[in-house]
């Protein structure tokens, strides 16, 4: 395995001009275009043929993760406009029993307009059931911490936000959040809250599709990654070295992990958050390999981690995926519930994952790279530039591709 750090995030640019980015979702999901690339080749279809282009009785693994309305608007009482976004769950910091905190609670956030609020407390009101509510924000210290506080002990932050957060759409999109957008970005099989991005891949499922998924053999399962605002963050440095990946809460149910053990350890990801949380597991079960009694905290998977210890990276899956399911068993546990940092760039070698189902990305960013290092060399030029002259929607509410190296 090559060092990526060295990487120059210019080699990955390209021309993406405003009018192909897909500012609204086809009105059908599944009517999106689908690019496939195999094994060199590249052909396009429409995204309900998925299901005839995946191997029969495969594996296809998806993240039901659920975008949260993390977007909070306060005004001060110089009218000055302040947006808080909640990021990362902070006191306490399990998702589940944060949305069901009551009175209080401690967000990792990032605030706009930040020079306007260097202190003091910001107010807004949540309607809920025909009553106002007052909610308020107060930094915690100089830090990224942001304490919560409303006057209702009946009303859980789940409906705070449900009330009176706003879902946030990407940037790029350059548009205010409709109503249409609480539906249209969400996956149709999105259940656990937490997600500050959706997992944009999966928004092309359709019951349909699904149900044809079913008919074919092909069996699924559902892992759960948070998607962090990380996911919009720029590469700034000119060397992938210089980036920092943002930690991302992971939630695998043994389920998943017999099933991997089942199906050879191999599977079809949609979506990088997918990629990342599969190969995470590979790293993990390494971890449990050396020490088969380490903490859940000891189970974060670092940045750089992949390519530190490359040496060892013959260690069979399998053997990975078996230690993982031992250290469940034996800690009596039904899931695995750590974070993963892992960035994967050219030189990683890919583990779990042999098919992927993704968007197009954005240039210059990180999921770029991911893709670059799955189809090898520099074919994801071949594959965007295909993409380019053949009239295909890009980000977050574009068409899709199957790749297949």
């Amino acid at each position: 395995m090559n060092d990526p750090k060295n990487i120059q995030i210019a080699d990955f640019a390209y021309e993406l001009p405003d009018e192909r980015i897909a500012k609204y979702p086809l009105a059908e999901r599944d009517a999106s275009k689908l690019l496939v690339y195999n094994h060199g080749d590249i052909s396009h279809y429409h995204f309900q043929n998925l299901p005839e282009l995946l191997p029969k009785g495969s594996l296809l693994v998806m993240n039901n993760t659920r975008v949260i309305q993390a977007r909070l608007r306060f005004h001060k009482e110089t009218g000055a406009l302040i947006e808080v976004f909640c990021l990362e769950p902070a006191e306490p910091n399990d998702y589940a029993l944060m949305f069901q905190q009551t009175q209080c609670c401690t967000w990792h956030c990032l605030v706009g307009n930040a020079k306007k609020w260097k202190k003091g407390v910001l107010r807004n009101t949540v309607v809920f059931e025909g009553k106002d509510h007052c909610l308020t924000a107060e930094r915690v210290g100089s830090s990224d911490l942001i304490r919560f506080t409303w006057n209702d002990a009946e009303l859980t932050w789940a409906q705070v936000l449900e009330n009176c957060g706003e879902l946030p759409i990407p940037p790029y999109l350059n548009r205010q959040t409709e109503t249409s957008d609480l539906t249209t970005y969400q996956t149709v099989y999105s259940k656990v809250k937490g997600s500050v991005a959706a997992p944009t891949a999966g928004l092309h499922f359709t019951p349909r599709v699904l149900e044809a998924i079913d008919q074919r053999g092909i069996e699924r399962v559902e892992l759960t990654l948070h998607v962090g605002a990380g996911t919009f963050k720029p590469v700034k440095s000119e060397r992938i070295e210089g980036h920092e990946m943002h930690s991302e809460w992971i939630y695998v149910h043994r389920k998943v992990i017999e099933a991997l053990l089942r199906h050879g350890c191999e599977c079809t990801a949609v979506g990088t958050t997918s990629v990342r949380t599969l190969e995470s597991l590979y790293y993990i079960g390494k971890k449990l390999l050396q020490n088969p009694n380490a903490a859940e905290e000891d189970l974060k998977v670092n940045q750089w981690e992949p390519y530190e210890d490359a040496k060892n990276d013959g260690v069979e899956s399998e053997k990975c995926l078996a230690a993982i399911l031992d250290w469940l068993n034996r800690n009596h546990l039904d899931a695995l519930h750590t974070a993963t940092k892992i960035i994967i760039a050219p030189g990683y070698d890919y583990h779990i994952v042999r098919r992927i189902v993704t968007n197009f990305h954005q240039p210059q960013s990180t999921l770029l790279l991911l893709v670059s290092a799955f189809v090898g060399d520099d074919h994801w030029k071949d594959i965007y530039r295909y993409a380019l002259d053949h009239d295909f929607r890009f980000l977050s509410y574009g068409d899709s591709s199957l790749l297949i190296p």
